[in-house]
Protein backbone atom coordinates (compact mmCIF):
# COMPACT_ATOMS: atom_id res chain seq x y z
CA UNK A 1 0.00 0.00 0.00
CA UNK A 2 3.07 2.28 0.36
CA UNK A 3 4.44 2.06 -2.81
CA UNK A 4 1.03 2.90 -3.98
CA UNK A 5 0.04 6.01 -1.83
CA UNK A 6 3.82 7.08 -2.80
CA UNK A 7 2.71 6.77 -6.33
CA UNK A 8 -0.17 8.33 -6.57
CA UNK A 9 0.87 11.79 -4.21
CA UNK A 10 3.31 12.13 -7.20
CA UNK A 11 1.20 11.75 -9.46
CA UNK A 12 -0.85 14.51 -7.53
CA UNK A 13 2.00 16.72 -7.22
CA UNK A 14 2.57 16.18 -10.98
CA UNK A 15 -1.22 17.64 -11.72
CA UNK A 16 -0.44 20.53 -8.93
CA UNK A 17 2.53 21.99 -11.03
CA UNK A 18 0.49 25.22 -12.15
CA UNK A 19 -0.30 25.76 -8.99
CA UNK A 20 3.45 25.01 -7.98
CA UNK A 21 4.58 27.78 -10.79
CA UNK A 22 1.56 30.06 -8.93
CA UNK A 23 3.13 29.97 -5.74
CA UNK A 24 6.67 30.42 -7.09
CA UNK A 25 6.11 33.64 -9.15
CA UNK A 26 4.02 35.21 -6.03
CA UNK A 27 0.84 35.68 -7.28
CA UNK A 28 -0.64 33.65 -4.79
CA UNK A 29 -0.77 36.70 -3.17
CA UNK A 30 -4.35 37.51 -4.59
CA UNK A 31 -5.76 34.03 -2.91
CA UNK A 32 -4.64 35.80 0.71
CA UNK A 33 -7.71 37.99 0.04
CA UNK A 34 -9.93 35.27 -1.02
CA UNK A 35 -9.31 32.88 1.64
CA UNK A 36 -10.90 34.88 4.59
CA UNK A 37 -13.73 35.12 2.95
CA UNK A 38 -13.60 30.83 2.45
CA UNK A 39 -12.82 30.60 5.72
CA UNK A 40 -15.76 33.12 7.76
CA UNK A 41 -17.86 30.66 5.25
CA UNK A 42 -16.23 27.68 6.72
CA UNK A 43 -15.65 28.76 10.21
CA UNK A 44 -19.93 29.00 10.69
CA UNK A 45 -20.17 25.00 9.63
CA UNK A 46 -16.97 23.78 11.56
CA UNK A 47 -18.64 25.49 14.72
CA UNK A 48 -21.39 23.98 14.23
CA UNK A 49 -20.31 20.52 14.58
CA UNK A 50 -17.56 21.09 16.68
CA UNK A 51 -20.14 22.92 18.67
CA UNK A 52 -20.38 20.53 21.98
CA UNK A 53 -16.37 19.76 21.88
CA UNK A 54 -15.23 23.22 21.45
CA UNK A 55 -17.39 23.97 24.45
CA UNK A 56 -16.20 21.28 26.42
CA UNK A 57 -12.79 22.16 25.87
CA UNK A 58 -13.42 25.59 26.52
CA UNK A 59 -15.43 25.30 29.89
CA UNK A 60 -11.68 25.06 32.16
CA UNK A 61 -10.66 28.40 30.65
CA UNK A 62 -11.87 30.14 34.12
CA UNK A 63 -9.23 28.00 36.02
CA UNK A 64 -6.47 29.75 34.47
CA UNK A 65 -7.93 33.55 35.24
CA UNK A 66 -5.52 35.33 38.29
CA UNK A 67 -7.15 36.46 41.29
CA UNK A 68 -8.79 39.37 40.77
CA UNK A 69 -7.95 40.27 37.25
CA UNK A 70 -9.37 39.66 34.18
CA UNK A 71 -8.15 36.68 31.91
CA UNK A 72 -6.09 37.19 28.92
CA UNK A 73 -6.53 35.46 26.46
CA UNK A 74 -3.65 35.92 23.17
CA UNK A 75 -5.12 34.05 20.08
CA UNK A 76 -2.72 32.53 17.33
CA UNK A 77 -4.11 32.15 13.94
CA UNK A 78 -7.46 34.18 15.05
CA UNK A 79 -9.19 33.84 11.58
CA UNK A 80 -12.21 35.16 11.48
CA UNK A 81 -13.18 34.64 15.63
CA UNK A 82 -14.71 31.40 15.30
CA UNK A 83 -14.05 30.81 19.09
CA UNK A 84 -14.85 34.50 20.61
CA UNK A 85 -18.28 32.81 21.53
CA UNK A 86 -16.86 30.17 23.62
CA UNK A 87 -14.72 32.52 25.82
CA UNK A 88 -15.45 33.42 29.34
CA UNK A 89 -17.20 36.97 29.61
CA UNK A 90 -14.62 39.60 30.58
CA UNK A 91 -11.65 38.44 29.05
CA UNK A 92 -9.28 40.37 27.98
CA UNK A 93 -8.32 39.37 23.95
CA UNK A 94 -5.48 39.71 21.86
CA UNK A 95 -5.33 38.41 18.24
CA UNK A 96 -2.81 37.41 15.80
CA UNK A 97 -2.67 36.63 12.31
CA UNK A 98 -0.45 36.42 9.33
CA UNK A 99 -3.20 37.45 7.08
CA UNK A 100 -4.59 41.10 7.82
CA UNK A 101 -7.30 40.56 5.59
CA UNK A 102 -8.87 38.35 8.13
CA UNK A 103 -9.85 41.89 10.10
CA UNK A 104 -12.67 42.81 8.56
CA UNK A 105 -14.55 39.71 9.90
CA UNK A 106 -12.80 39.93 13.09
CA UNK A 107 -14.23 43.56 13.34
CA UNK A 108 -17.81 41.99 12.69
CA UNK A 109 -17.35 39.01 14.99
CA UNK A 110 -16.49 41.07 17.82
CA UNK A 111 -19.28 43.51 17.54
CA UNK A 112 -21.57 40.16 18.06
CA UNK A 113 -19.54 38.88 21.09
CA UNK A 114 -19.56 41.87 23.01
CA UNK A 115 -19.30 39.63 26.30
CA UNK A 116 -15.47 40.18 25.41
CA UNK A 117 -12.30 42.83 25.79
CA UNK A 118 -11.57 43.21 22.17
CA UNK A 119 -7.50 44.24 23.01
CA UNK A 120 -5.74 44.47 19.96
CA UNK A 121 -5.38 42.61 16.18
CA UNK A 122 -1.34 41.81 15.44
CA UNK A 123 -0.25 41.00 12.01
CA UNK A 124 2.21 38.40 12.99
CA UNK A 125 3.15 34.48 12.33
CA UNK A 126 2.98 31.91 15.08
CA UNK A 127 6.85 31.99 15.07
CA UNK A 128 7.15 35.29 15.56
CA UNK A 129 5.24 36.96 18.31
CA UNK A 130 7.97 39.45 19.44
CA UNK A 131 4.89 42.06 19.82
CA UNK A 132 3.78 40.49 22.94
CA UNK A 133 6.01 40.05 26.23
CA UNK A 134 7.45 37.51 28.12
CA UNK A 135 5.18 35.92 30.99
CA UNK A 136 2.40 38.42 30.41
CA UNK A 137 -0.80 35.69 28.99
CA UNK A 138 -2.67 33.93 31.13
CA UNK A 139 -4.02 31.39 28.04
CA UNK A 140 -2.89 30.77 24.63
CA UNK A 141 -5.38 29.37 22.08
CA UNK A 142 -4.42 27.67 18.96
CA UNK A 143 -7.34 26.19 16.63
CA UNK A 144 -6.61 24.54 13.53
CA UNK A 145 -3.08 26.50 12.97
CA UNK A 146 -0.43 24.38 13.98
CA UNK A 147 -1.34 22.28 10.55
CA UNK A 148 -0.58 25.21 8.57
CA UNK A 149 2.59 26.87 10.35
CA UNK A 150 6.24 26.75 8.82
CA UNK A 151 7.66 25.47 12.22
CA UNK A 152 5.33 23.86 14.67
CA UNK A 153 7.95 23.43 17.43
CA UNK A 154 8.73 27.62 17.17
CA UNK A 155 5.42 28.46 17.30
CA UNK A 156 5.04 26.50 20.27
CA UNK A 157 8.13 28.18 22.17
CA UNK A 158 6.93 31.08 21.31
CA UNK A 159 3.57 30.21 23.16
CA UNK A 160 5.63 28.73 25.94
CA UNK A 161 7.08 32.38 26.33
CA UNK A 162 4.55 34.48 26.44
CA UNK A 163 2.40 32.34 28.63
CA UNK A 164 2.93 33.15 32.54
CA UNK A 165 3.87 30.52 34.54
CA UNK A 166 1.10 28.49 35.47
CA UNK A 167 -0.49 29.58 32.41
CA UNK A 168 -1.87 27.08 29.83
CA UNK A 169 -1.95 26.01 25.73
CA UNK A 170 -5.43 25.56 24.45
CA UNK A 171 -5.37 23.72 21.36
CA UNK A 172 -7.82 21.68 19.07
CA UNK A 173 -6.14 20.63 15.41
CA UNK A 174 -6.82 17.85 13.14
CA UNK A 175 -4.12 15.60 12.47
CA UNK A 176 -2.97 12.64 10.46
CA UNK A 177 -4.50 9.56 11.10
CA UNK A 178 -3.84 6.43 12.30
CA UNK A 179 -1.43 4.40 9.38
CA UNK A 180 -3.38 1.57 9.22
CA UNK A 181 -6.55 3.28 7.87
CA UNK A 182 -7.83 4.14 4.20
CA UNK A 183 -7.62 8.15 6.11
CA UNK A 184 -4.08 7.89 6.11
CA UNK A 185 -3.70 6.62 2.66
CA UNK A 186 -5.32 9.66 1.29
CA UNK A 187 -4.34 12.15 3.49
CA UNK A 188 -1.04 11.69 1.90
CA UNK A 189 -2.22 11.17 -1.45
CA UNK A 190 -4.03 14.68 -1.55
CA UNK A 191 -1.52 16.56 0.45
CA UNK A 192 -0.07 18.13 -2.55
CA UNK A 193 -3.18 19.61 -3.50
CA UNK A 194 -4.28 20.31 -0.40
CA UNK A 195 -1.75 22.08 0.62
CA UNK A 196 -2.81 25.25 -1.81
CA UNK A 197 -6.50 24.49 -1.04
CA UNK A 198 -6.04 25.06 2.69
CA UNK A 199 -3.12 28.00 2.30
CA UNK A 200 -0.05 25.85 3.29
CA UNK A 201 -2.09 23.58 5.40
CA UNK A 202 -0.70 19.60 6.29
CA UNK A 203 -3.33 17.49 6.63
CA UNK A 204 -0.58 14.88 7.30
CA UNK A 205 1.51 16.38 10.17
CA UNK A 206 1.76 14.09 13.57
CA UNK A 207 0.95 17.59 15.24
CA UNK A 208 0.82 15.59 19.25
CA UNK A 209 4.71 14.44 19.21
CA UNK A 210 4.80 18.33 18.67
CA UNK A 211 2.77 19.44 21.69
CA UNK A 212 4.07 16.52 23.56
CA UNK A 213 7.64 17.69 23.31
CA UNK A 214 7.30 20.96 23.94
CA UNK A 215 8.01 21.34 27.66
CA UNK A 216 4.81 22.27 29.29
CA UNK A 217 4.88 20.92 32.90
CA UNK A 218 1.14 19.35 32.28
CA UNK A 219 -0.53 18.08 29.39
CA UNK A 220 -4.24 16.78 28.64
CA UNK A 221 -4.08 15.45 25.06
CA UNK A 222 -7.37 13.51 23.60
CA UNK A 223 -7.50 12.17 20.07
CA UNK A 224 -10.84 12.50 18.88
CA UNK A 225 -12.74 11.80 15.94
CA UNK A 226 -14.14 15.20 14.73
CA UNK A 227 -17.63 14.80 12.63
CA UNK A 228 -16.25 15.81 9.69
CA UNK A 229 -14.58 15.06 5.98
CA UNK A 230 -13.10 11.84 6.29
CA UNK A 231 -9.62 13.07 5.48
CA UNK A 232 -9.88 15.91 8.85
CA UNK A 233 -11.46 13.70 10.84
CA UNK A 234 -8.30 12.80 12.97
CA UNK A 235 -7.92 15.56 15.68
CA UNK A 236 -5.61 16.26 18.77
CA UNK A 237 -7.75 18.47 21.42
CA UNK A 238 -6.73 19.94 24.99
CA UNK A 239 -4.58 22.12 26.83
CA UNK A 240 -0.87 22.47 28.86
CA UNK A 241 0.25 24.27 31.32
CA UNK A 242 3.57 26.19 31.68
Amino acid sequence: MTSVMRFLSSVVNILCIPLHLIHAVGLSGIYKRIFPICINRMAKSYNKKMHDKKKDLFCVLPEFKKAGGQLTILEIGCGTGANFEFYPPGSRLICTDPNPHFEKYLTETMAKNDHLRYERFVVASGEDLRAVEDDSIDVVVCTLVLCSVDDVSQTLREAHRILRPGGAFFFLEHVAGDTSTWTYFFQHVLQPLWYYCGDGCWIIRETWKYVEEAGFSDLKLRHIEAPLFFIIKPHISGYAVK
